[in-house]
């Protein structure tokens, strides 16, 4: 998790309106705590690093939560298609041909929906589930993690 996913989750964490989250991944805790004063960020490395734990501070907000809830059911009810490796995310088999899948394409298990570049080899991605696609969350080119999500589909 680099210092971007952290800042976007201490920014989500403000505007929902929850008191405390604790996320714990392979090599780092977070806990993010916000109170009647300014939210307030503790984030404890668990292995051997050179850089000094990062403390972070976000500015309080004052959002109206139910539009936050609406857009946390609505993407909950999709699928998300992540990476299954660390690379550069193609949306084509080449330049010239077109996109593997579009925003309203019907994926199935299976169906090949990008390309993962990852030390000069190109994977295929398959979807794995059945549905429309209604999100594309990465840019073309664009660098990708393990377990990055790349699209949304709505399995209805």
């Amino acid at each position: 998790m680099d210092l971007k996913d952290i800042q976007n989750l201490i920014k989500f964490v403000s505007k929902s309106g929850v008191n405390e989250v604790k996320l714990e991944v392979e090599d780092f805790k977070i806990t993010i705590k916000t109170g009647k004063g300014i939210p307030e960020t503790t984030i404890v490395h668990q292995a051997p690093t050179l850089a000094a734990p990062i403390a972070q501070a976000a500015p309080a907000a004052t959002v109206e939560t139910s539009a936050t809830n609406e857009v946390e059911v609505e993407n909950s009810k999709y699928i998300t298609i992540t990476s299954p490796i660390i690379g550069t995310f193609y949306r084509k088999p080449s330049p010239d041909k077109p996109n593997f899948a579009e925003v309203g394409d019907t994926v199935s298990p299976d169906s090949i929906v990008c390309i993962i570049e990852a030390m000069k080899l190109f994977n295929e991605i398959e979807s794995e589930v059945s549905g429309k696609i209604v999100k594309v969350l990465v840019d073309e080119s664009s660098p990708v993690e393990f377990g990055q999500p790349l699209f949304l589909v709505d399995p209805s």
